[in-house]
């Protein structure tokens, strides 16, 4: 609240508390002084953002759909080797965001962060093009499905080459998708009601932005792929990545920067688990307001968050005993912090503590879209791909069903359901995020049931037509690719579900130290889901190996005598499965107490 005195019968504000009343706390511009609300953020910032973003996505999307193909057809590796290749390049390029995200807060900030990862990706793309041009730096061309030929493998060389792009690109992704989400919401004020609203628009379009990015890649770039050549597919990410970048830079005169902290709010968290066990033996006080919390003034209330203590994994409360110091003279606050914690600090602890149960339920979906992302793009391969007269739809734009499907359903579900949802249930996002979460994961389920069901059916037609080994492209079976489009269509809507709804829920759930460190905790669901898929194609061609004649369910390159209708089936009963464990583990969620306990902000305005 500002101050004012009379002057003369009239109201007379100063300067500086015109300023404050226009600044933005927290964020300094360009230049390092105090961001001004009429000056820098809001929407006009955030735009730039969203186009980086969606030129992202347009670069890279379309090797997470169509890597298979590129790693077995042009680079020979096996058809599981080339699966498992792909899902650990996304696996890695997902779990390194959380590393960026907390690098990006505690030391470099999230504009740097978001500017060196946008090179990163830029080079990597750029070295994975100059790979599919020459020649000398792949192996000769070979049809790897014809049995009668040994197409040769990559030399060391070129798989050294092959990798360091690969894994630049994926550094590259991981610390764009961490930082400038984040960076974006950094342009709006929590606390201003208008900008509130604002920064749910800039979310929205967030995921718009990826899905118009990403409808682009699975239609433009994916076809330029397989008709004008991989180098020219590549080369035009690469040309859209660094078009992004660009546009990213030039637009920093009107963000609000968020300053590096110089402290890591995880290493916080760390702090707790090292202080609890370190004072295992100390009894817990009878009475909870006995434990540690620094004294709640003014300036602390401005600055510094404060949590009400809550009776739930007592055994972390051990972090905050305090103890008598052998210097009688010694304050509580002199103590280590890895020995002496806040309460406050404690209940963070235990926020996230509560939410590990939800983010492992989550991992299995990642398991499933891994699949949907390699071999049902393989599946489609095999079959008739004419949409129009002569005219063939590329099998890895399948995908663009489900993307065509969010780009449509996502405002209509944000302006039309939440709000009729919203006078059924009195919650102002219509269900709670932990429903939606669920009804993502019943979702994810029936796709992989659907999955399997259309695998049956492609069989059943390679075997009515003695087509068993038929060559794919070559020889499709006569059966439209287009009856993949259910599997990628259930999946679809549970993507809007699970995944909208996961970003919503670390990001509301998380401490005030991690929000932006939250949005990471998504990126790493999928991250181990992916390491998960690779780990479990691996197991169940070993378990599968002697009792197969394919020697596994899902070994060698011919698609068809492989057994992916039962590796299906399994996924979907997995996902059934952890659906009930979610049920279980989502009802005894403790939410996050919402109102900090802070000064009434009426005895502040009357000094």
């Amino acid at each position: 609240m500002e101050t004012s005195e009379v002057v003369d019968g009239n109201w007379k504000v100063e300067a500086v508390e015109l300023e404050q009343l226009v600044a933005v706390d927290g964020k300094v511009d360009w230049k390092g002084r105090r961001a001004l609300k009429n000056k820098h953020g809001g929407m006009i910032a955030a735009i730039p953002m969203l186009v980086t973003l969606g030129f992202e996505n347009l670069a890279t999307f379309s090797l997470a759909v169509n890597g298979v193909p590129y790693f077995n057809g042009e680079m020979h590796y096996d058809l599981a080797d080339a699966a498992n290749m792909l899902t650990t390049y996304l696996g890695v390029s997902y779990i390194l965001a959380l590393l960026v995200a907390v690098v990006a807060d505690t030391w470099l900030g999230r504009y740097k962060s978001v500017l060196i990862s946008g090179s990163l990706d830029f080079l990597g793309l750029a070295l994975i093009t100059v790979q599919a041009h020459y020649s000398s730096l792949k192996p000769p061309p070979c049809n790897v499905f014809d049995p009668r030929f040994h197409c040769e493998k990559l030399k060391r060389g070129q798989e050294a080459f092959l990798y360091i792009g690969l894994y630049l690109l994926a550094f590259g992704s991981a610390g764009v998708k961490a930082s400038l989400p984040s960076h974006g919401a950094d342009q709006f004020d929590e606390t201003d009601p208008k900008e509130s609203r604002l920064m749910s628009t800039f979310f929205n379009t967030l995921l718009l932005a990826v899905c118009l990015g990403g409808a682009v890649s699975l239609t433009f770039i994916v076809w330029i792929q397989i008709h004008k050549g991989w180098d020219w597919g590549f080369g035009i990410g690469t040309i859209a990545m660094l078009l992004g970048i660009i546009i990213f830079a030039v637009a920093l005169p009107l963000y609000r920067i968020h300053p590096a902290k110089g402290t890591s709010a995880l290493l916080e968290i760390v702090q707790v688990y090292v202080a609890a066990i370190r004072n295992r033996r100390l009894t817990l006080p009878e009475d909870p307001a006995e434990l540690y919390e620094i004294e709640q003034d003014k300036e602390a209330a401005l600055e510094t968050e404060f949590l009400p203590h809550r009776d739930i994994y007592r055994f972390l409360d051990k972090a905050a005993i305090q103890t008598k110091p052998n210097d009688q003279s010694e304050k509580p606050q002199a103590q280590s912090p890895w020995k002496l914690c806040r309460v406050t600090q404690v209940e963070n602890a235990k926020i996230l503590l509560s939410m590990v149960p939800i983010f492992c339920c989550t991992i299995i979906m990642t398991l499933c879209l891994a699949q949907l992302q390699t071999f049902s793009i393989q599946q489609g391969y095999t079959m008739d791909t004419r949409f129009i007269n002569n005219f063939h739809i590329p099998p890895a734009s399948l995908p663009i069903i489900p993307v065509t499907f969010l780009i449509i359903i996502v405002p209509i579900y944000d302006r039309i359901f939440v709000p009729l949802l919203r006078r059924f249930t009195g919650i102002p996002t219509g269900v709670t995020h932990l429903q939606r979460i669920g009804v993502g994961l019943v979702l994810s389920c029936i796709s992989m049931a659907a999955a399997s069901i259309m695998e049956v059916k492609r069989k059943q037609v390679a075997r009515d037509h003695n087509m068993l080994d038929a060559i794919p492209v070559l020889q499709p079976l006569p059966i439209s690719t287009f009856w993949l489009s259910f599997q990628y269509f259930i999946f679809g809507i549970a993507d809007m579900f699970t995944y909208v709804g996961l970003l919503q829920f670390f990001y509301s759930e998380a401490p005030k130290g991690l929000k932006s460190t939250s949005t990471c905790f998504l990126w790493t669901s999928m991250a181990l889901g992916y390491f998960l898929s690779t780990i479990v194609v691996k197991c169940v061609n070993g378990a599968t190996k002697h009792h197969t004649n394919s020697r596994g369910w899902l070994a060698g390159n011919n698609i068809n005598r492989n057994h992916l209708n039962l590796f299906y089936l399994f996924l979907s009963v997995v996902s059934f499965i952890n659906f009930i464990i979610y049920l279980f583990v989502s009802k005894m969620y403790k939410y996050r107490p919402q109102q900090p306990i802070v000064p009434d902000d009426n005895s502040k305005s009357k000094e």
